[in-house]
């Protein structure tokens, strides 16, 4: 899969528990799990601005693209 969540990353940085956050933001704690996991295939906006507010970060700061070489073998001269 293309786009990394950093989640974790970012809540290490702030020192913010998964408990806290989910707190803060509203969302199961089983549910922010799974996106610190990266086990999710979709976000609601909602809910990425509600997790962007409570550990004032970008949306960028949360999800990376990663580039996937193998869907597109390079070209020969």
């Amino acid at each position: 899969m293309p786009i990394i969540m950093r989640l974790d990353r970012v809540m290490a940085d702030r020192k913010i528990s998964l408990k806290e956050l989910s707190e803060k933001v509203g969302v199961a704690n089983v549910n922010l799990s799974k996106m610190k996991t990266g086990k999710i295939s979709a976000v609601r906006f909602s809910t990425l601005e509600a997790i962007c507010e409570a550990l004032d970060c970008q949306p960028g700061d949360i999800l990376e693209y990663q580039k996937d070489d193998s869907a597109h073998p390079p070209e020969t001269p």
